[in-house]
């Protein structure tokens, strides 16, 4: 039986009365996806997710679907360290960062920014949805950790150590030959890197280790003095790719206080074969490039309908084997919408509600499912904030 015919089944097995205690149970919850990306163009007249986009996270979908809080995330991809490539990062990670503001400046009946979690409870509460900002690649930073301060200042609540290829503050889980990455660079954290986090703790911006080497991810759960996390990452026990976390990743992170924000992207759910992993991979690597998220978009569907796609019930095994492996307060959900995440069920933000069915039907409790959908991020996001106003000696805002 394929993937999908086992997807399908487990529909049909679900009965009416089921479906309408998981609908009004995922109504009753604080929904927030750690991971969404968005393209340059968000929030203009030609992206306007006010209105139902090709995107697979717009406002609308959002609202369809139940899904209540995001962070929108500032990626830029790996560059070399060169003034005219940082300068180009700079200028398209606060880009992004802006499009953010943009989108609530546009529809403030809609959305809100969000940099706290009081903020976060306030927006959702008023029948918004509450927008916080991650930013991907610390790259751009440069050597100037001041820049961090404005990252901060314009809502950025969480960093991403690396993305794909070695930076100048740690190893990658996935080196980039075209940029001359050997296996490792700096084994873990630089001495950059080291300064990198106690900025992140010093200011209240969480540390994310999603895309980092297991060395780096070691070094940034014993350095840091407030939780870290992961983003948007996987289990590498059921799933032996790069990007997931191995036990001892996992573990780490939950020692810190933190929390792993398991990822509903098919090839960390199932690892591909060869020609499916190598046509993703030359997919993803265009995309960098040429930032053609419809062709993109179009070579995806071509290699699902090829290769079919991991299932929701299959992305829930992850996180079962998460929570049985560091506790259910260190475990979360992801979807990296518009980075290439997406399965079968939770393709796009309007069938939010198919993981609360799922994880209904596993056994978790209401408390529980709350925890996974945002309590235990908007917790450690409370905690990083409050370290950093104890570092401080007076509130930040």
């Amino acid at each position: 039986m394929t993937r999908f015919s086992l997807f399908i089944l487990g529909l049909f097995l679900a009965g009416p009365a089921q479906a309408a205690d998981g609908a009004a149970v995922h109504e009753r919850l604080l929904t927030l996806d750690s991971h969404i990306d968005i393209p340059r163009d968000w929030a203009t007249d030609e992206m306007d997710p006010s209105h139902e986009t090709d995107h697979q996270a717009d406002l609308v979908k959002m609202k369809k679907g139940g899904l209540d809080a995001a962070f929108f995330i500032a990626y830029v991809g790996q560059g070399e360290m060169t003034p005219e490539a940082l300068d180009a990062g700079r200028r398209e990670s606060f880009g992004k960062l802006l499009a953010v503001h943009r989108m609530a400046e546009r529809y403030p009946d809609l959305v809100a920014v969000a940099r706290t979690p009081d903020d976060v409870r306030a927006i959702v509460g008023s029948g918004r949805i509450a927008a916080l900002i991650g930013m991907e690649n610390a790259w751009p930073v440069g050597d100037d950790l001041d820049w961090l301060r404005w990252a901060w200042e314009g809502g950025v609540r969480y960093v991403t150590i690396t993305h794909n290829g070695h930076n100048q503050f740690g190893d990658s889980a996935q080196p980039l030959p075209r940029l001359g990455d050997a296996e490792t660079r700096h084994d873990g954290l630089s001495e950059k890197g080291e300064e990198l986090v106690a900025e992140m703790n010093r200011l209240g911006i969480m540390v994310d280790v999603s895309h980092t080497a297991e060395s780096t991810t070691l070094d940034a759960a014993r350095l840091s003095r407030a939780p870290v996390i992961a983003s948007h990452s996987a289990v590498k026990a059921l799933c032996d790719v790069p990007r997931n976390l191995s036990d001892k990743g996992l573990k780490a992170i939950a020692a810190t206080g933190g929390v792993v924000q398991i990822v509903a992207y098919d090839s960390y759910i199932l690892k591909d074969g060869p020609e499916e992993a190598q046509a993703r991979a030359s997919a993803i690597e265009e995309f960098q490039k040429t930032h053609d998220r419809a062709a993109l978009t179009a070579t995806m569907a071509a290699l699902d309908k090829t290769y079919g796609r991991a299932t929701v019930s299959q992305f829930v095994d992850h996180i079962d084997y998460a929570v049985k492996l560091i506790g259910i307060d260190h475990v979360g959900i992801a979807s990296d919408f518009g980075g290439g995440g997406g399965i079968d069920g939770w393709n796009d933000a309007s069938q939010s509600g198919n993981v609360t069915a799922e994880l209904l039907k596993r056994g978790y409790s209401e408390t529980d499912i709350g925890k996974l959908w945002s309590g235990n991020i908007l917790h450690v996001l409370g905690e990083v904030e409050d370290l950093a106003k104890r570092q401080a000696g007076a509130p930040l805002h």
